[in-house]
């Protein structure tokens, strides 16, 4: 069955999850702590899932789908590979930074879900919620373990 969604639903949904899945590579890469590179390499993993899945439901509308993210995510991907292993940034700041993109992901699929999709395509979308809440989890836990040892030396 095809369902059939304004192109402008998937795009910006595409876009987000591959500049953020690149963010989260990235990151793991820089990561100093083992743990915390295997958690952000299982993030990515999901989110390229979901770009997958995402791309195959465009597909099926009959519109080519979305290979690359946005503009900006592009110029933070190139700017974040630029960035030296050994960089003053933590990993404290990339848990608080991802988080905060993982956040904003996790906003558009609510309001594309709720706002703009017809119902098939909502119920799709509504499928991928939960793999974004997982990662959704996973950084709040973390962001709440990098808050604390900031306070505590850990």
């Amino acid at each position: 069955m095809a369902l059939f969604a304004p192109r402008s639903i998937y795009e910006p949904l595409i876009q987000h999850s591959i500049d953020l899945c690149r963010l989260y590579r990235r990151a793991a890469t820089a990561a100093r702590e083992p743990g915390l590179r295997s958690v952000l390499n299982e993030n990515a993993q999901t989110l390229m899932l979901l770009v997958a899945d995402l791309q195959a439901q465009q597909r099926r509308t009959g519109e080519p789908s979305r290979q690359r993210g946005t503009w900006r995510g592009t110029l933070r991907a190139q700017w974040a590979a630029g960035m030296p292993n050994n960089a003053s940034r933590t990993d404290n700041d990339w848990i608080h930074a991802l988080g905060q993109y993982e956040v904003r992901l996790l906003h558009l699929f609510e309001r594309a879900t709720i706002a703009t999709a017809p119902a098939d395509v909502a119920l799709v979308l509504r499928r991928q919620l939960p793999r974004l809440h997982g990662i959704h989890l996973d950084m709040h836990g973390l962001g709440g373990t990098a808050r604390h040892c900031r306070k505590i030396p850990c």
